[in-house]
Parts: structure tokens; C-alpha cells; sequence
């Protein structure tokens, strides 16, 4: 088998989805490994399990590298491959628990295998730099709050507003919507009756507008990315039937001479 044959073979869906089968087999048995129960009662069958599924994540890539040579590592999504694969075969010995701990990152592989779910990525990555923006928005919009809400509640609420870090993590809170209201806000309001003025226009403008601002951005980028590929499938088939409907006008002319 040549390495075209090979290469075509390992993008045939039944081995995807066998991939993506032992992926999530491999999810649920280094979950049932933080069980102390039932490590106790099938502990070998698990680790043989978990072995089996590395062995079979290392022949795959094995077999990619040999599929594509050199143009291997030109591809992030082999890249992101082999660092996860990587890090399970890394000995889990003293010191080093941590790197036992991220063998559940095996589960992400499932994003390069899946096309849908790399197309999600691949919009996300190419929205970071809009969202670099964003973010520096953001970043300014809290730091303005944050001094403002230090000299306006940091004498009645010290543990909340008592400091820059304090009510950047407060405001942080308040724009998450966790606990803003009874937690937070309400009992400012017993002691300021108008703080509502300074919070309700930082949750508009946090919660309900920069934040979606990030998610336009994403979403954008996904459409994007789809439209690219749909359109280099239309080339590719205009492409294919051109030299069809040369081929079939070649035939005629050497059959009219």
C-alpha cells in the first residue's frame, strides 16, 4: 500500500468514526478510574482498556506520519494530535501526577476528528484578533468601573469595593450575573439608594453588549470559514467537470477526423 492509498484509507469514514468511537470509550474509562469502588473490583480490566486505546491512538499517528511524511507536521490538527498523545505517554511517576491527571485531554482529539466540531475551533481561532479588540474594551470599561465603584463604595463596603482588585473582582461577579442582585447590588442600594445609576448601565453595557459583541465575532468567523469551504468544494467540482467536458470533447474531435 502506497502512501496515497494509505493517506485515503485513514480519512475513510468507518475509521473516523471508529476513532471517535475509541475516544469516548477512552473518556469513560479514565472516568471510572477516579472511582475507588470500582477500580477496586476491575482495576486491571480499566488499565488494560486505557492501555489498548493509547496503543491504538500511537498506531494511528504512526500511520499518519508515515501517510504524509514530512507534510505531517504541516498540519496544526496533527500537531495538536501528538502533544495530546504525547502527554499519556509521559510515566506517571513522583512528581509528574499532574501529567496523569491531563490524560482526560485525550478527549479532545475528538474536535480533530470530528469536522464539525474542528470547524467550531477553526472559526474561534480566526475570531481571536477581533477579540483581542474586544477584550481591550472591555479591560477599560472594568478599569474605569473599578476606580469608580473604589471611591464611590469602598468606605461602606470594604471587603467588596475596598480596592482596585476588590472591585474589579466584584464587577468581574456583577457581570457574570451571579448572585449581582441580592448578593451585591441590593445591599449597596440600603446604603446608596442611587447606586443603581452606576450599576444597571455597567451590566447593559458588559453583559448584554460586549459580551455578544464576542459571540458575533465567532459566529461570523464560523460562516466565514463554512463559506470558504463550500466554495472550494463548487471549485473543485466546476473543476472536475471541465476536464470531463474536454475529455468528452476530445473523443469527438479524434472521432470526427
Amino acid at each position: 500500500m502506497n502512501r496515497t492509498a494509505l493517506a485515503n484509507w485513514l480519512n475513510r469514514p468507518e475509521i473516523r468514526y471508529g476513532i471517535i468511537a475509541v475516544i469516548v470509550l477512552n473518556a469513560v474509562v479514565l472516568g471510572l478510574e477516579t472511582s475507588s469502588a470500582i477500580m477496586d473490583r476491575v482495576g486491571p480490566l480499566i488499565i488494560v482498556i486505557d492501555r489498548a486505546c493509547l496503543t491504538i491512538f500511537v498506531i494511528e499517528l504512526l500511520l499518519k506520519f508515515i501517510a504524509h511524511g514530512r507534510n505531517y507536521f504541516r498540519n496544526g490538527w496533527n500537531l495538536f494530535d501528538t502533544v495530546i498523545v504525547a502527554i499519556a505517554l509521559v510515566p506517571a511517576g513522583q512528581g509528574l501526577s499532574v501529567l496523569r491527571a491531563l490524560r482526560i485531554l485525550r478527549v479532545l482529539r475528538v474536535i480533530s476528528v470530528a469536522p464539525r466540531l474542528r470547524r467550531v475551533v477553526e472559526g474561534f481561532v480566526t475570531a481571536l484578533p477581533g477579540m483581542g479588540s474586544v477584550f481591550v474594551l472591555m479591560g477599560i470599561i472594568f478599569y474605569i468601573g473599578a476606580v469608580m465603584a473604589t471611591k464611590l463604595f469602598g468606605a461602606a463596603f470594604p471587603d467588596w469595593f475596598g480596592s482596585i482588585g476588590a472591585s474589579l473582582y466584584t464587577l468581574f461577579q456583577i457581570m457574570t450575573l451571579e448572585s449581582w442582585s441580592m448578593g451585591i447590588v441590593r445591599p449597596v442600594l440600603e446604603v446608596y439608594p442611587h447606586a443603581w445609576v452606576f450599576f444597571v448601565p455597567f451590566i447593559m453595557v458588559t453583559t448584554f453588549a460586549v459580551v455578544n459583541l464576542l459571540v458575533g465575532l465567532i459566529v461570523n468567523s464560523m460562516q466565514d470559514a463554512h463559506a470558504e469551504e463550500s466554495n472550494a468544494a463548487t471549485d473543485s467540482y466546476r473543476d472536475e467537470v471541465v476536464e470531463r467536458l474536454k475529455a468528452i470533447e476530445a473523443r469527438l474531435d479524434a472521432r470526427g477526423q
